[in-house]
Parts: C-alpha cells; sequence; structure tokens
C-alpha cells in the first residue's frame, strides 16, 4: 500500500480530530469559568439570605440598583399590605412536592407612600380563591422581612399573562405595578420569610435556595469527549497502519 494513500485516508480524520479537540477543550474550559462564578454567587447568596434582615433601600436609590447589588439580600421593610391588587403568578410545582400552585403577591404600602411587591409564598390551586382562606388577607400594619429578587425573565414558553384575572406567569413587578396603577412601585420583589399565617397559606420562604452546580461534571464530559475523540483516531491509524504492514509484508 502507497504511502500516499494511506495519508489520504489519515489526513481527514486527523483535521477532525483537532477541530473537535479544539472545540470540546474550549467548551470545558468555559464550563471551568462557569463553575468558578457559580461558586461564588452560592457563596454570596449564602452570605446575604442567612444575614440578619437589613433595612429596605431607600426609594431614591431604586432606580441606581442593579440585580447584582441586592439579589438575595435579607432585608426588613414596614408597612400595610393592599390585598385588593393581590396577583397570583402559577408555578407548575410548589415546596414539599405539593404539585401545582401560585405565588400570591401582593403589594406592600411603606409609609413613605412607595410600594414594593411582596412574594408572600405558595398556595396550592384549590386555594386560589381569596374565599377559600380569607385568614390571609392580613390588614393593618405589618413588618415584612425577605429576600430582594429582580424581575424574573420570560421566554418563548412563557404563556402571556392574564391581568384582567390577576393571573400572571413570571414575577414582573412592573407589569403588576402597571396594572393596577401603581406609580411608585420598586424595580424588585421580596420574597417573604416563612413565617406563621393564619390558616397556614400562603406559605413564605418559597425561594429556591438550591442551585444546581453541575458545572465540573459538565467540564469533564467536554474533556472527555476529546479524549474519546483521539481514541477513535488512535483506532483508526492503527487499523489504517496494520492494513499498510500486511500489503508491504
Amino acid at each position: 500500500m502507497a504511502s500516499g494513500p494511506v495519508t489520504k485516508r489519515l489526513i481527514v480524520p486527523l483535521l477532525f480530530t483537532l477541530a473537535g479537540t479544539g472545540v470540546l477543550v474550549w467548551l470545558g474550559v468555559w464550563q471551568l469559568h462557569r463553575l468558578v462564578w457559580k461558586d461564588a454567587l452560592i457563596a454570596r447568596i449564602g452570605a446575604r439570605s442567612t444575614a440578619a434582615a437589613l433595612p429596605l433601600p431607600l426609594a431614591t436609590a431604586w432606580a441606581r440598583l442593579k440585580p447584582d447589588d441586592y439579589e438575595y439580600l435579607h432585608v426588613s421593610a414596614q408597612g400595610h399590605f393592599d390585598n385588593a391588587k393581590e396577583v397570583l403568578v402559577f408555578r407548575t410545582q410548589g415546596p414539599r412536592d405539593l404539585g401545582a400552585g401560585y405565588l400570591v403577591l401582593t403589594p406592600l404600602i411603606l409609609a413613605s407612600g412607595d410600594e414594593v411587591i411582596v412574594d408572600r409564598g405558595f398556595i396550592p390551586t384549590d386555594l386560589a380563591a381569596k374565599s377559600s382562606r380569607p385568614e390571609s388577607e392580613i390588614a393593618g400594619e405589618v413588618t415584612v422581612t425577605g429576600l430582594m429578587r429582580p424581575p424574573q425573565d420570560r421566554n418563548f414558553f412563557t404563556p402571556a399573562d392574564d391581568p384582567a384575572h390577576n393571573l400572571y406567569f413570571t414575577r414582573d413587578p412592573a407589569a403588576i405595578a402597571a396594572h393596577f396603577g401603581l406609580t411608585r412601585a420598586a424595580p424588585f420583589v421580596i420574597d417573604q420569610d416563612k413565617i406563621a399565617i393564619p390558616g397556614g397559606w400562603p406559605e413564605g420562604g418559597a425561594t429556591i435556595g438550591n442551585i444546581p452546580n453541575n458545572h465540573m461534571e459538565y467540564a469533564l464530559t467536554w474533556f472527555g469527549g476529546a479524549v474519546g475523540l483521539w481514541i477513535v483516531f488512535g483506532t483508526h491509524f492503527y487499523r489504517v497502519w496494520r492494513e499498510r504492514a500486511r500489503a508491504t509484508a
């Protein structure tokens, strides 16, 4: 077997292996960078969410706040709930494997007149009607403690909101404020801590703190794919070499 045909049989697989290795190694390194970022994020969330509640930032600073500045910050705010402006945000899964249900979001009116949308927690679908949980409408001055959260993003698969029935599919304080004509609403939401509520619902503390961190597994998968490419190429090279050795024997 001439060396020319042998070279042709190896050059294309070799080029493919080199290109594939480059892509797979790049993906693996990218996942390692994501791992460092996720570790820092989890550490920041843990430190912020478990710290003593700080006073809510002043309304004059709200417009300048960025999510990285406040996400998962444990805060405290005083005011009264505007229960007439309660909305529900659909969730396919609640805490403790309760199945589908809703998050109850209610504006908290501060003494200054500014408004903060509070995610008071989860209710099962059979408690969607206010009449089924009259004890949940707390009147008078309250102190709310919870975690500051940014608006929730929508994607292509997110259903359209139904403001006429106070039904939403993302926690978007701007959309809720616009529907009710709240002109001084905060650009964030407070996830209320789990506290004792008359009747037991809504159940607060609905923030998902267990953030997946699988980036090391992903990185090893990509690096393993690169190794696999070279194993395949090595097998092909050995087969071609054996055929050439037999032909020249």
